[in-house]
């Protein structure tokens, strides 16, 4: 369904609302707990996506459509290799984490479509939006369902953030050399 113009500015509103909530949260300890860390990545390429949908040249659609494929692909990889095993393993919800995966299957396809066209392309800019639409889905099941259920556990998540950060920062670097 498109989505008209009220709704999109709801939308970001809505966004810059969780952002600010986020940011809020934030403890002053050393690092960050797993769920925070992947919080800041969802607000983070939020940001981005409201960007794009405001941008008006195709360097600036470009140079987006990039930042956000990079930053789905670190964190897809850091939840796939580091927190989703750990969340499989203290919570036992096997439907959720499932489903997951088979999100991030489908957002690594358009990903990949995305980074293999040309910006001004037919359906480029279709694309990093139902890309948007789907993250905003996943995100939504993350934070509203797998995050409360991992806050019941004795999973540590402040030693597995700073594990999850230390990856994610790696995966960065080497994204950037390439």
């Amino acid at each position: 369904m498109p989505t008209t113009a009220k709704s999109k500015a709801k939308n970001t509103a809505e966004r810059k609302a969780r952002r600010g909530k986020s940011s809020q949260t934030q403890t002053k300890t050393k690092g960050v707990s797993a769920v925070q860390l992947l919080e800041q990545d969802h607000r983070e390429v939020e940001e981005y996506f409201d960007s794009f949908d405001e941008a008006k040249n195709d360097r600036a659609k470009e140079e987006l459509a990039q930042k956000i494929c990079m930053a789905l692909t670190v964190h897809a990889q850091i939840e796939e290799e580091i927190f989703y095993p750990a969340a499989r393993r203290a919570t036992g919800d096997n439907d959720l984490l499932d489903e997951a995966v088979v999100e991030h299957a489908s957002a690594k396809k358009l990903i990949a479509e995305i980074e293999e066209m040309e910006v001004g392309e037919e359906l480029f800019d279709a694309k990093v939006r139902v890309l948007g639409e789907q993250i905003k889905h996943h995100v939504r099941e993350e934070e509203e369902e797998l995050f409360p259920e991992l806050d019941r556990t004795d999973l540590d998540l402040e030693a597995l953030g700073a594990k999850m950060a230390a990856r994610k920062e790696e995966l960065m670097d080497e994204l950037q050399d390439a």
